[in-house]
């Protein structure tokens, strides 16, 4: 069993309106209707979808509950998380940051940036039968992330596209119209699709300052939870999306961590680790699960590895593993 933020539930209440009589379902659930909305409140996810599942009975639109609920989040509901996400540089910037600390609010999803060709897809991976409840939970997770983007960056923003799992409800031009975007279901994946362009429009209180202050705090906040990410995976994760554009520098990797370069390498010095060896060991990752796991040329393995020539690349791979890359696939070698 998984547990949510109690702000959840008490904003899907106040999208159902006067379909439902907020304050005895709240009661229902263990919540005092008059508190103030608190982030650190939690309720079971188990809970959530059955409130969700009595909300939806009682009204005659349900399909259109996580669209109403979308415009009512506002980034200082999660309280520093919020404060983090409107001071990141760019849209991208402030999924990452919720992709890095989402554990703050919920254990029961995960958000995972995942690159294509254009931009990215910003998934939610939310374990448990697909019941109602949790289809309703992901749809509102998405609007409500749309709509963060739309308070902090740009009101105009639109995802490419966007993708949920279970099948359609009886009409999707209210989604349509709410996001702006194709919206296509029974897709493999619940996520936003969103292009590089837009991930790069800034946010209208971006702070390098402010954000180095907010991450040092919630970095503080996921350890005191025994689940902080390394900082080398961090910094690994980071090389490995940039890798098809070229190794990047430390400098560009320690700014979308909210840190100086100077801090980067001395907390990873600290680790017994240099932004050298991580860029090494990442590149070495990378390309072997590319010659295992797909049928990409040689060729395209060095370019997405950031090599501009397949001989550079080659050398390099013999000296990581002792094998050319054409060997390496062709043996199956660990």
């Amino acid at each position: 069993m998984g547990f949510v933020t109690a702000i959840f539930a008490r904003r899907m209440i106040q999208a159902a309106e006067d379909s439902v009589d907020g304050p005895a379902l709240l009661r229902s659930i263990g919540l005092a209707p008059d508190e103030p909305l608190d982030v650190a409140e939690m309720i079971a996810d188990d809970v959530y979808y059955d409130l969700l599942e009595r909300i939806a009975a009682g009204m005659e639109n349900a399909f259109e509950l996580p669209l109403r609920v979308g415009p009512l989040m506002r980034p200082d509901d999660y309280g520093a998380l919020g404060l983090a996400w409107k001071s990141a540089p760019t849209i991208l910037g402030s999924l990452e940051r919720v992709e890095r600390y989402c554990r703050l609010w919920t254990d029961n999803l995960t958000y995972e940036i995942r690159d294509h060709d254009g931009g990215i897809d910003f998934i939610v991976h939310r374990p448990g039968e697909r019941r109602l409840g949790m289809r309703l939970s992901n749809e509102a997770t998405l609007a409500s992330a749309t709509s963060l983007v739309r308070q902090t960056s740009s009101p105009r923003f639109r995802p490419h596209a966007v993708l949920l799992k279970h099948p359609a409800p009886r009409s999707i031009s209210a989604h349509e119209r709410y996001f702006g975007c194709p919206v296509r279901f029974a897709s493999d994946q619940d996520a936003l699709s969103i292009s590089n362009d837009v991930l790069a429009r800034p946010n209208h209180l971006a702070d390098d300052g402010i954000s180095r202050f907010l991450i040092s705090h919630l970095d503080a906040q996921i350890e005191s939870l025994g689940t902080e990410v390394s900082l080398e995976a961090l910094v690994e994760r980071e090389i490995s999306r940039s890798l098809s554009q070229g190794v990047p520098r430390m400098a560009d990797v320690a700014r979308r961590l909210a840190m100086s370069d100077r801090t980067l390498h001395r907390r990873l010095s600290e680790r017994g680790f240099s932004f050298k060896s991580l860029v090494a060991a990442t590149r070495r990752h990378v390309a072997e699960n590319l010659l295992r796991e797909s049928q990409y040329p040689v060729t395209e393995v060095a370019f997405l590895t950031g090599f501009s020539e397949q001989s550079a690349f080659n050398r390099a791979f013999k000296r990581w593993t002792g094998h050319t890359p054409t060997a390496f696939r062709r043996t199956g070698q660990d």
